[in-house]
């Protein structure tokens, strides 16, 4: 029989993430590979999660041992992959990430990443996610440790700064987005492959391929068939939906990110939804092509509740006695994508290439070498080995390195608890330039969170 791996989830009741790696892993045909320990420190959720997670793995007849605890240092010890999916204040904290900044004339259409939502996230992650690295080196530390928790270069940044864990951040945003070109293009989503490079939400795609050869010019001559018809087609269009389901196709559901590919002959992940956040200087007051981002572009209220809704589905579905929904085993766009593969590929020393967020190491010209950023990397035996890029165009590199100084104001600030470096990280980030403005809304920010911001206290 195969020697089991130990595979412990900390943030259990993510609203689809566990549903959708148990059914990857239940799909997979290798259940004898696995265990399974379910961390998540609501005792409600946990439960019905672990309910859940046993009713997918009855309907489709497969065993592998699964635990469920409130307390992750019960289960990590002999862990092999040590995965986090945690949200410190949940959707009620990532309300108060986009609606105060709004009472300051600032808006977001997501606001887990940058900008004031980003930042005021980060002040209540990194403490948490440095205190679960700090247990990881004492019980496992020889285990894989991947993260798909959000600020994700912020956290990643943090962890290895402060405990020198050598933590991974995973993010589908790039397999989704050659899904989009896929679609864009009108071919198969396996057709498609890309070479990336930046920060986690907003990785630029250097290269794209169609069966191995230069997309480029079937790019180019899809982008001049629709050309003539975007500002009519933006005009009259209605729906500006805040999901990562569905594959928008054309040039008018996303025209910043095609722009940029216009100007840079690059294409940016992930596309407008995350990265108009990267550049609040060009949609002043959340102004976007006659729409306001977050609002009637990219709603996110509606997301959130979005999220409450399949958060109470989850719940209803574990605790009820029907049989299990046929969906639950659909293959559908979701964070928890690749991630099988990926710890297949590290286990078996397959050296398959993924996109994953880790130190540059050089690997980057013109970007510091200890950024965390959003880059292949083969996953083999030896763990991540980044592979070698070319640089970006000056103009983007020049944004990105913006970028890399925030958020080294930002772990700072989180990691001391230093309001002044919480103020500099909020101006450094371009959404907010008049230091008394800044002062107020970090206050504002402190005090909505203060039961999660000890450090500030």
């Amino acid at each position: 029989m195969t020697e089991r791996s130990k595979l412990v989830l900390i943030g259990a009741g993510s609203t689809v993430f566990t549903q959708r790696l148990v059914a990857d892993l239940i799909l997979s045909g290798e259940a004898d590979r696995w265990e399974l320990a379910l961390v998540d420190i609501d005792p409600v959720t946990l439960d019905a999660v672990d309910r859940l997670v046993r009713k997918m793995l009855a309907f489709k007849g497969v065993s592998f041992p699964v635990v469920s605890t409130t307390d992750r240092r019960e289960v990590l010890k002999h862990a092999n992959f040590v995965v986090t999916t945690i949200a410190v204040g949940g959707r009620r904290g990532w309300e108060l990430d986009v609606q105060i900044p709004r009472k300051h004339k600032i808006f977001q259409p997501v606001g887990d990443t940058v900008m004031p939502g980003g930042i005021s996230r980060a002040m209540r992650m990194i403490p948490q996610m440095v205190a679960i690295a700090q247990d990881i080196a004492d019980l496992c530390p020889s285990a894989y440790f991947l993260n798909y928790s959000n600020p994700m270069t912020a956290i990643c940044r943090a962890i290895r700064v402060k405990t020198g864990v050598p933590v991974i951040g995973l993010c589908h945003g790039v397999h989704y987005v050659e899904g989009v070109l896929a679609k864009f293009l009108g071919k198969e989503e396996s057709s498609i492959s890309s070479f990336g490079v930046g920060l986690n939400h907003l990785t630029f795609l250097t290269s794209i391929l169609c069966d191995g050869k230069d997309a480029t010019p079937m790019i180019k001559a899809k982008l001049d068939e629709q050309r003539s018809l975007v500002k009519q087609e933006v005009r009259d269009k209605k729906d500006w939906p805040n999901v990562v389901s569905g594959r928008p196709s054309r040039y008018s559901d996303d025209p910043f990110a095609w722009s940029i590919y216009d100007r840079y002959g690059v294409f940016p992940v992930a596309i407008d939804r995350h990265i108009t956040e990267f550049f609040p200087e060009r949609f002043p007051q959340g102004r976007y092509y006659g729409r306001t981002l977050g609002v009637d572009a990219f709603p996110i209220d509606d997301r959130i509740a979005l999220g409450d809704s399949w958060f109470a589905e989850m719940l209803a579905v574990a605790q009820s006695s029907n049989p299990l929904p046929l969906s639950y085993f659909d293959n559908v766009p979701g964070e928890s994508e690749q991630l099988v593969q990926i710890m297949k590929s590290l286990q078996c020393d397959q050296r398959f290439v993924y996109s994953v967020n880790m130190p540059n190491q050089s690997a980057v010209p013109g970007l510091p070498a200890d950024a965390v950023l959003e880059m292949p990397a083969s996953a083999g035996g030896a763990g991540f080995m980044a592979l070698q890029s070319p640089a970006l165009p000056l103009a983007l590199t020049a944004k990105l390195l913006a970028k890399i100084a925030a958020i080294e104001l930002t772990v700072e600030a989180a990691l001391s608890g230093n309001f002044d470096l919480f103020v500099e990280a909020l101006i450094a980030d371009g959404s907010i330039s008049d230091p008394d403005d800044a002062a107020a809304l970090a206050r504002d920010l402190i005090e909505a969170h203060k039961i999660h911001l000890p450090q500030f206290s």
